[in-house]
């Protein structure tokens, strides 16, 4: 089967990115693969963080692609759908994760649907931050699919308000696999810089208001002394609202924080230093940061939005907040070191779902939803 996949790819950088890789590489297996990429994904005045793109100092593994789409041009968007088309392929798959993308990639879908399959992954439907033309512009990208694949019910149950016709599969999001393998505890600690002996939580990944660090930070200002958090991952934005909260709490000096995009050979030492990662969130779909905890065996600490009971606390590789308040998640932190066996039960867990969560999986289910159609 030829396959045209359309998302960002190398040297765009972030979760996105490397899941479109993860994608590539498992597809080419067995089928031709081309990516196409984008030419320019967001205008810089667009984009929250320091950089969209790969740099020197990253270990992102290159994807061969074509860059055709600036999602700011609208020439480009017939010229894209061009390319695509000369191609040839049997199917076209589409990410999509925020309206922003709607005008551009609706207008290549709704085009080459008259030539192949195409397929939308969605990550969500209803995004994080709302607006008030989310919904129409996802109804005019929805348009151009034959059919949609969500990797969590909690996306389908949003996809089906939009769209309650459109034919689709829940594949669960796969497991990041190229980080290594995790190292000795004390090891990581020493490189991080931390002090030993300390109960490590976690909050790992870009730094965006839903994700509810400042939660977070208010609940371990009622933690005991032997806890201490780790914050690692690029603001989104101002940092200085969880400062504020940093310099009045107790226990200041147990927080340890690395501001930045953290690439991937270091990652390892995070995941490895820690007991738990917690992800405070108040609005979710699915995390990518799930995925990460799951190839280091970390347990995980979560609210009860969107998927996140649905792929964590149902499968029991995690504990779930009753509510995205300080008090309640510091009372699950608190349950969750309470008892050895409560870590070891996730962990267990953790391991069944890692057999189950591949890429070769996914791209197998995703092969037999397209035969589908």
């Amino acid at each position: 089967m030829k396959i045209a996949i359309l998302s960002c790819f190398y040297p765009y950088r972030g979760g996105i990115s490397q899941f479109n890789a993860c994608l590539y590489g498992e597809l080419s297996k067995d089928h031709v693969v081309r990516a196409f990429n984008f030419k320019r994904q967001y205008p810089e005045f667009l984009f929250p963080g320091k950089t969209q793109y790969v740099t020197a100092d990253d270990e992102a593994v290159p994807v061969e692609s074509v860059s055709l789409l600036d999602t700011a041009n609208p020439f480009t968007y017939h010229s894209t759908y061009r390319e695509i088309r000369d191609w040839k392929p049997d199917v076209l798959i589409v990410r999509y994760w925020m309206s922003y993308f709607a005008p551009s990639l609706g207008y290549i879908t709704r085009k080459m649907k008259k030539h192949c399959k195409v397929i939308s992954i969605l990550d969500n439907v209803v995004p994080h931050e709302q607006h008030f033309f989310d919904t129409p512009l996802t109804k005019y990208f929805l348009k151009g699919s034959n059919g949609s694949v969500t990797l969590c019910e909690a996306v389908s149950k949003d996809l089906l308000k939009i769209d309650p016709d459109m034919p689709y599969t829940v594949i669960q999001h796969p497991l990041y696999s190229h980080f290594g393998a995790r190292k000795d505890r004390a090891e990581a600690e020493r490189k991080l810089g931390l002090a030993p002996g300390k109960k490590n939580i976690l909050f790992f990944g870009l730094i965006r208001t839903y994700k509810g660090l400042d939660i977070l930070l208010e609940a371990f200002g009622k933690l005991p002394e032997d806890y201490q958090l780790i914050i690692a991952g690029e603001p989104y934005g101002s940092f200085d609202r969880y400062q504020e909260i940093i310099d009045r709490i107790p226990g200041k000096d147990r927080i340890s924080m690395n501001l930045k995009y953290i690439k991937d050979s270091e990652v390892t030492d995070y995941f490895s230093a820690a007991d738990v990662a917690v992800l405070p969130y108040r609005s979710a779909t699915q995390s990518g940061i799930s995925s990460v905890s799951y190839h280091f065996e970390v347990p995980m600490i979560v609210t009860d939005v969107g998927g996140l009971k649905e792929t964590i606390g149902d499968r029991g590789t995690g504990l779930v907040a009753s509510e995205g308040t300080p008090d309640a998640i510091r009372d699950e932190i608190l349950k969750y070191f309470s008892d050895p066996s409560i870590s070891e039960g996730c962990i267990g867990c953790i391991r069944k779902e890692k057999e189950r969560l591949s890429w070769k999986t996914f791209a197998q289910r995703l092969i037999e939803f397209i035969g589908q159609l």
